[in-house]
């Protein structure tokens, strides 16, 4: 793989990662030497739309790099800066967050600095674990409550009805203090931040047709049963984070029946009614029991998210505590048609958060391409598939054909995909895991980026593990935690657990099951690798640099000043040579996971030769840099 000019949104690279607007950021690019010669290297930004350009000066060698360093004034909330590389025989190349290229590129995918409060330094040294409360634990608290008049009851042991209406109102009766019972579990794996999909009232098992957004779900234990919870969590180092829908309720909500069938209701402006009535109304892709809420109404927005009083602030505050909120169906909140209100709803969202709790943090859910609403504006980053799940699925995978039911009942033996009828799951190479990687994270900014969700998968997808190659577990466990991004773990997969759609992987966790072999290997490789993350801090806030693609290995580098953690995952027998610039000091490497061979030839280039399926990780030391100037001292996060 050629050595390229390199430069990312890492502290090697940028000076601050939280900037004002008015600030003037320092940034950095290193070239390989013998690059060239070059004549200039400018920076080019686009304030207002409107080009400005600065130079940049040349600092020194070290270890095969030539860095070069240029001032960039943060002119704009999402400031967009790109690199200019004129040679001295008339060659213009420029610099993106999609590599090096002879034309001139696009704004969208230009590297950029973000001028809105940044999130808490926590979000990026986070595991998160991700809950289903109906199914992952039950106390004996459970049992004194009612199977409630929507439910259909089922034994714990009991297999998951993918079929309607089993499918969402199947009821296993998990609860909170259940959840509190297995919190040493968490321990146990290292994770630290605690995911709860939704703990309202609702009829249904996932309760994202939630009855009301003010009290917590007696079946689940009530209020003091999530006071109880969060104090827990907290006093053990996990924090908790819970889920709502700002897209809609459900139709038994509150609000909802206020305004159902009574117009001049206050509560009628919070919906879409299409009838004056107020009997008909649009729904979440046209599920009746999901009305669509309609965030015009300023009335909707102070008693959901503007403010101390609004229903977003009330968890965060004492008693409750909560850390922060994933938001359900973030991608489509106040969009419909003509109308588009969702950056202002993000943006109030944050803002009452961040004057109850600065210390908490937002993510929002957007299924597919979500630059567009990732610019650091609201949303600290997102459940986003493109740029990373669905590519290691293509990668990874090997569907068996393995028959299950649609929630019509139908036998389908096409391998689930996303939703995505396109004739099962893609196959892709290594080489295409990582164009896809680059491609769906190019328009992100570095900070939002490092705080995206990155499952395998999730309560909405089928399990990984259902069509994985085998041998390949360990290679897509590692890469979700040493590649930029928040690590999740859906509750169960440490088990093993398998499903083949986003209902059947919602099945209750076989508590009992540890000491089984194969349980105890899985779980082990989860608390190695997790035990990975937390030791090494470049997994959290380091730059990355690929350093060897083909059609079955990808190998690339976390890098800081401190340390380089060099990462190999193939399904193939690897047999690859790294130039040696591109990982100095190799020779020293520390082996930290795998069984892989790390060599240094004569010329010092690197040798990495391993029997497939393989992942490995090596220690090496950090990147050698020229002195930054007086008074510029990077964050210790990455920008």
């Amino acid at each position: 793989m050629t050595l390229l000019p390199h430069h990312d949104g890492s502290p090697l690279h940028v000076s601050d990662h939280a900037p004002s607007l008015g600030d003037v950021v320092t940034v950095r690019l290193r070239v390989p030497e013998g690059y060239g010669p070059l004549s200039a290297v400018r920076t080019r930004s686009n304030p207002d739309h409107e080009p400005e350009w600065t130079d940049a000066v040349p600092l020194g060698t070290a270890d095969g790099w030539e860095w070069w360093q240029a001032p960039v004034t943060v002119r704009n909330p999402r400031h967009g800066y790109r690199w200019l590389l004129v040679h001295e025989d008339g060659t213009v190349e420029w610099l993106n967050q999609t590599g090096i290229h002879r034309l001139e590129t696009l704004d969208a995918e230009d590297f950029a600095l973000v001028a809105n409060p940044a999130p808490p330094s926590w979000l990026n040294e986070s595991v998160m674990y991700q809950v289903f409360p109906d199914r992952f634990a039950r106390s004996a608290q459970a049992d004194t409550h009612p199977t409630p008049e929507w439910a259909i009851a089922a034994s714990w042991d009991e297999p998951v009805d993918p079929v309607m209406p089993g499918r969402s109102q199947q009821f296993y009766g998990g609860d909170l203090d259940g959840i509190i019972e297995k919190l040493d579990h968490l321990v146990s794996l290292g994770v630290n931040l605690l995911y709860l999909t939704p703990i309202f009232p609702a009829a249904s098992n996932h309760r994202y047709d939630a009855s009301s957004f003010d009290s917590v779900d007696p079946l689940l234990g009530g209020e003091e049963a999530y006071i109880r919870l969060i104090d827990a969590a907290h006093s053990r180092g996990i924090r908790v984070i819970g889920d709502l829908t700002s897209n809609h309720s459900g139709d038994r909500h509150e609000w909802f029946q206020g305004a159902l069938g009574h117009p001049g209701a206050p509560e009628e402006e919070f919906y879409y009614f299409t009838d004056p009535g107020n009997t008909q109304y649009i729904s979440w892709l046209g599920t009746p029991t999901l009305p669509k809420f309609n965030w015009a109404s300023d009335e909707l927005r102070r008693r959901f998210i503007d403010g101390p009083d609004s229903v977003v602030a009330k968890w965060l505050k004492p008693p409750f505590n909560a850390d922060g909120w994933r938001i359900d169906v973030a991608n489509m909140t106040g969009r419909l048609g003509d109308v588009d209100l969702n950056a202002e709803v993000r943006q109030l969202l944050r803002r009452t958060m961040i004057e109850i709790n600065p210390d908490t943090i937002l993510l929002g859910e957007s299924t597919n391409d979500a630059a567009s609403d990732l610019q650091g504006d609201g949303w600290h980053g997102a459940m986003t598939y493109p740029g990373f799940t669905r590519p290691l699925w293509g990668w990874l995978s090997e569907p068996t054909g393995a028959p299950y039911l649609t929630a019509e009942g139908e036998e389908q033996t096409e391998p689930w995909f996303f939703g995505q009828p396109i004739g099962g799951i893609p196959r892709y190479s290594a080489r295409q895991f990582v164009d896809a990687v680059v491609r769906f994270t190019a328009g992100i900014p570095w900070r939002v980026r490092l705080a995206n969700m990155q499952p395998l998968d999730t309560h909405d997808t089928g399990r990984f593990a259902t069509n994985a190659a085998p041998g390949t577990i360990p290679l897509a466990v590692g890469l979700m935690l040493t590649m930029p991004g928040l690590p999740v773990v859906f509750a169960g997969d440490e088990f093993g657990l398998t499903g083949a759609d986003g209902e059947a992987s919602r099945t209750p966790i076989p508590w009992g099951a540890e000491n089984e072999p194969a349980t105890a290997d899985r779980l082990a490789l989860y608390r190695e690798l997790i035990a990975l993350r937390h030791a090494h801090p470049v997994l959290s806030t380091g730059g990355m640099r690929w350093v060897h693609v083909d059609d079955e290995t990808v190998a690339f580098v976390r890098e800081s000043a401190h340390e380089t953690l060099l990462v190999l995952a193939a399904t193939g027998d690897v047999d690859a040579e790294i130039p040696a610039a591109s990982l100095p000091g190799a020779a020293a490497a520390e082996t930290l996971f795998g069984d892989a061979t790390l060599a240094v030839a004569d010329d010092g280039s690197v040798l990495l030769s391993a029997d497939a399926p393989v992942f490995a990780v090596w220690r090496l030391a950090g990147v050698a840099t020229p002195a930054w100037p007086a008074g510029v001292s990077p964050n210790a996060d990455a920008s």
